[in-house]
């Protein structure tokens, strides 16, 4: 039996320079392309998102959680909706906000309508203490090193 020969790779020519593009004119949007962004890259879609409402805004932070009452009514608008099914459990604004991809100041104003249909409500975060209370590491402690 003979072993197979070896042949010698030989270096592959470099490819030939490609001729540069000339820019193309800019194509005005298609309704498709709007869509693709997102629906806060709209201002005429924010304006119908947060209504024609008085300007009333609840006091809301970045860390409050909106928590459901009921399920969205018939009547409801597509992020009302939205809104009412992702709050089954607790979310803060910033997080409901990221879901439904609309900027902190839309996003106040349709729990703000929320809000005063009382379909949601509105709780202040949990704080937690600065320091843990010494007797209960103590108690942890002891249990520790009876282990």
């Amino acid at each position: 039996m003979t072993p197979p020969r070896r042949t010698r790779r030989r270096p592959q020519p470099p490819p030939a320079p490609q001729p540069p593009r000339l820019p193309q004119p800019p194509r005005p949007p298609s309704r498709d392309a709007a869509g693709a962004k997102g629906p806060g890259d709209n201002p005429e879609r924010l304006y119908s998102v947060t209504g024609s409402g008085d300007g009333a805004r609840a006091e809301l932070d970045l860390v409050t959680l909106i928590v459901a009452r009921s399920g969205p009514p018939v009547s409801a608008t597509p992020e009302q909706a939205a809104v009412l099914r992702l709050c089954g459990t607790p979310l803060s604004v910033a997080e409901l906000s990221a879901y439904l991809r609309l900027p902190f100041s839309t996003m106040t104003v349709l729990l703000t309508e929320l809000i005063a249909a009382e379909l949601v409500q509105a709780r202040a975060p949990i704080v937690r203490q600065a320091l843990p209370d010494r007797s209960l590491l103590e108690a942890v402690m002891h249990g520790l090193q009876r282990l």
